[in-house]
């Protein structure tokens, strides 16, 4: 059991990255009722996103693809994952679409239908599934506390493992994964990247790389230089206020005394970016840095032997 210093240290560190998350009034607004009813994985948004940016949320077809939700069995439990691959292909290079802390919901299903009309199997776990419902959750605080804090690394990653295994049994390369995360999910790229040997990319968007550890999250980025597997690009925003250039500058210097691909790691921070540029369904999306990131995405993949 948790002590109250060690779950408000956890808390802090979440906090911090939502903090980047608000707007520049540092109010969250609801989103409609309508908008964030979720009825399956991957379709509407999680209430606790706040607003949501109709005007430019980007809607992907699921034309040539095969796509709806499955479930991996871990350590007894049944964890639901949105997939997307072309359709009638198999031998497909793997990626992990892994979440922001709103939970697999149409965002995050999109980036994974993106990622399968480029050719890949994409996979994006519901890496809360075990501690609750994140679309349960009306404000951002609340959803922190009640369920992203209390999930340990530890289970992320067995479950990221049980979405390889299942990969490879379902049309996946398991000479090709990659993994790609936002926010939550950018702070969990890199961990996985140095858990899984078989990964040989990542791609980490605007994840915390360091903080202080606890039970439930033992080491952060920063601490696990040494054992990367595959070299990770982390794409960050110049104007992040939760996760600031001066952060981004140490990672770069631990990873040059990591392990190998952890030398051919790279950043690119987007001058005037703020926290979650990519999410085209938020206040805080940027159309350019988002559309380089992206392209710049899949052209690492490919140049470490994903794609």
């Amino acid at each position: 059991m948790l002590n109250e210093t060690t779950t408000n240290n956890f808390t802090e560190n979440q906090m911090n990255d939502a903090h980047a998350l608000l707007d520049s009034n540092g109010k969250q607004h609801q989103a409609s009722r309508r908008t964030a009813l979720k009825v399956a994985l991957g379709v509407g948004y999680t209430a606790a996103a706040g607003d949501i940016m109709a005007q430019t949320a980007i809607k992907t077809s699921s034309d040539g693809l095969k796509t709806g939700e499955i479930t991996v069995e871990v350590n007894g439990f049944k964890v639901p994952a949105f997939m997307a691959a072309p359709a009638g292909k198999t031998n497909l290079p793997v990626i992990l679409v892994i979440q922001e802390i709103f939970g697999v919901h149409e965002y995050i299903a999109d980036t994974a239908r993106r990622f399968a009309k480029m050719g890949y199997l994409a996979i994006a776990p519901e890496l809360f599934a075990r501690q609750g419902d994140p679309t349960a959750y009306g404000a951002m605080a609340d959803l922190i506390r009640e369920i992203v804090s209390k999930v340990p690394d530890a289970q992320v990653m067995a479950d990221l493992d049980g979405m390889v295994k299942w990969a490879g049994a379902n049309g996946g390369d398991l000479n090709k994964v990659a993994i790609t995360g936002f926010c939550w999910g950018g702070r969990i790229t890199w961990l996985f990247a140095a858990h899984n040997k078989a990964v040989k990319a990542g791609v980490a968007w605007y994840g915390r790389l360091e903080g202080a550890p606890n039970p439930l999250s033992p080491s952060n980025p920063i601490d696990l230089v040494a054992n990367i597997n595959g070299p990770v690009l982390g794409l960050y925003g110049g104007a992040d206020t939760g996760i600031p250039v001066a952060s981004v500058d140490k990672m770069k210097a631990a990873l040059a005394n990591g392990s190998a691909a952890a030398k051919k790691s790279e950043f690119v921070v987007y001058d005037g970016a703020p926290h979650a540029f990519h999410a085209d369904y938020r206040p805080s999306y940027r159309k350019e840095p988002a559309e380089d990131g992206f392209k710049r995405a899949l052209a690492w993949l490919k140049a470490n032997g994903v794609a």
